[in-house]
């Protein structure tokens, strides 16, 4: 797994976890629903730390507790 499919994986954990959807997710961050829509989009390679934080703020979580998941131990090397 790479790290946006992880990052997205995580995301929808959580989001799952209180019912929330992405609109939703959008609304509560303060992006826009396509930025939502296309960073949940695995097909998209993009990842910006600032709506990762923007998402985190909006679920009422840090980064460390984002992050503190074992999907982010064994990642695929991005390197190729």
């Amino acid at each position: 797994m790479n790290i946006k499919e992880a990052v997205v994986m995580r995301f929808k954990e959580i989001c799952s976890e209180r019912g929330i959807k992405t609109n939703e997710l959008a609304t509560l961050s303060g992006v826009t629903p396509s930025t939502a829509y296309s960073m949940m989009d695995t097909r998209r390679h993009d990842l910006s730390i600032i709506t990762i934080k923007k998402f985190c703020d909006g679920l009422d979580i840090s980064l460390k507790d984002f992050f503190d998941s074992p999907i982010f131990s064994n990642l695929d090397q991005e390197i190729k």
